[in-house]
């Protein structure tokens, strides 16, 4: 447990500093001369380069362990940003941006990984997942704010850095704080469900098939898609009035709508699978009303956004652990870090470029209800029973 307190300490410091550069990041672009398609582009290839970082992490947490990856993708990440401080031109930006995606790319499933492996048993696991969740929740809550607000008062380059030596400092004390136990766990049962993981063989030809179909990646890669289009939009929207103090506090209305039903513990006892499906239909839909401007004010559109973001994303990771044996953890969530990445590139790529002749929430809604209609629900029903 002690490890758990320690690796949520930094989670919550780590997606601290990244969630309070969301409202800034696209105002700062604009003030060193980025247009609004190229905003989108530095936005989304932060993205787009998890993929090799999600990939090499996704063997080496496996093979090496979760500690050092956390450790390095920490501290590089803040070097990187005190870099990003000194930017001065949007292709720099753009270059900047690229090395962090890359770098930060390790963090999560070296973190989801080692959570899953210190869990005693499966409702223990559950319960992890859903800490970590609401550890990032209550970072994104303040932190957009936050983050705006050290903009207005010590200004771009100076709040870079500030954020930079948060991440450093706390990649040294996850060195000294993080303590790994690399054997798998014997207690309550535990490792029999790590040693056989839920898979089927193949009568006909004796081979074992994944126990988790590839469409359901679909998923958190439109889950992700949506959550791109909106971060770029925030900023730019009338209610924000050109404010990043504003935009920050819409930002932190979505985490507020999270931290609502991440609290509500009685949701764990349904099935991951199902809590999946109900959030993102929910979130398809808030967007569809968002696209046509229904009458309800943004405020409460974006808290409920954030609550369907509280269902989904603790489910999503529990229906992956439920799944995958303990030696490959690390590969599982490395994929769906790789789903989160594809769809958080697509999402402000096509905000940026399609905003003057569609509603980009529109977009969003889309791409939930197509990655819903694709799910194979009988085989996922089986394989998460």
């Amino acid at each position: 447990m002690k490890t758990a307190i320690w690796l949520y300490l930094f989670i919550f410091v780590a997606f601290f500093d990244l969630h309070a550069q969301y409202p800034i990041l696209s105002p700062f672009a604009l003030s060193i001369g980025a247009a609004p398609s190229f905003i989108g582009l530095i936005l989304g290839v932060y993205s787009i380069t998890h993929l090799p970082g999600n990939l090499l992490a996704g063997y080496g947490v496996d093979r090496y362990g979760s500690k050092q990856f956390i450790v390095f993708s920490l501290i590089v990440a803040g070097i990187v940003l005190i870099f990003q401080s000194k930017v001065t031109d949007p292709w720099e930006l753009l270059v900047i941006r690229s090395i962090s995606g890359f770098v930060l790319a390790f963090l999560s499933p070296a973190c989801l990984s080692l959570l899953a492996k210190i869990a005693k048993d499966r409702i223990h696991q559950g319960k992890l997942m859903a800490g970590n969740g609401l550890v990032h929740t209550l970072a994104s809550v303040v932190s957009p704010a936050a983050g705006a607000y050290l903009v207005a008062k010590l200004g771009f380059s100076t709040s870079f850095t500030v954020l930079g030596w948060g991440l450093i400092v706390t990649g040294v004390l996850a060195f000294f704080g993080i303590r790994e136990n690399k054997a798998v766990p014997t207690t309550n049962g535990l490792q029999m469900a790590h040693q056989v993981p839920l898979a089927r063989a193949d009568a006909r030809n004796g081979t074992e098939e994944a126990g988790i179909p590839w469409l359901f990646y679909g998923i958190p890669l439109a889950l992700s898609c949506s959550q791109g289009i909106l971060f770029f939009e925030l900023p730019l929207v009338k209610e924000s009035d050109g404010s990043i103090l504003t935009s920050g506090i819409l930002f932190s209305l979505v985490s507020l709508g999270s931290l609502v039903t991440l609290s509500m513990l009685f949701l764990n006892r349904y099935s991951p699978f199902i809590r999946v499906v109900v959030g993102c239909l929910c979130l398809a839909l808030v967007f569809f009303g968002m696209s046509v401007k229904w009458m309800i004010p943004l405020f409460a559109s974006l808290f409920m956004i954030g609550m369907s973001k509280g269902i989904i994303y603790p489910a999503i990771a529990s229906t992956l652990a439920s799944v995958t044996s303990a030696n490959r953890y690390g590969r599982a969530f490395s994929v769906l870090s790789i789903s989160f990445s594809v769809g958080a590139f697509i999402g402000p790529i096509l905000a940026g470029h399609l905003r003057m002749h569609t509603s980009p929430y529109f977009i969003a809604f889309l791409s939930l209800m197509l990655a819903l209609t694709l799910v194979p629900f009988r085989s996922m029903t089986t394989v998460s029973a």
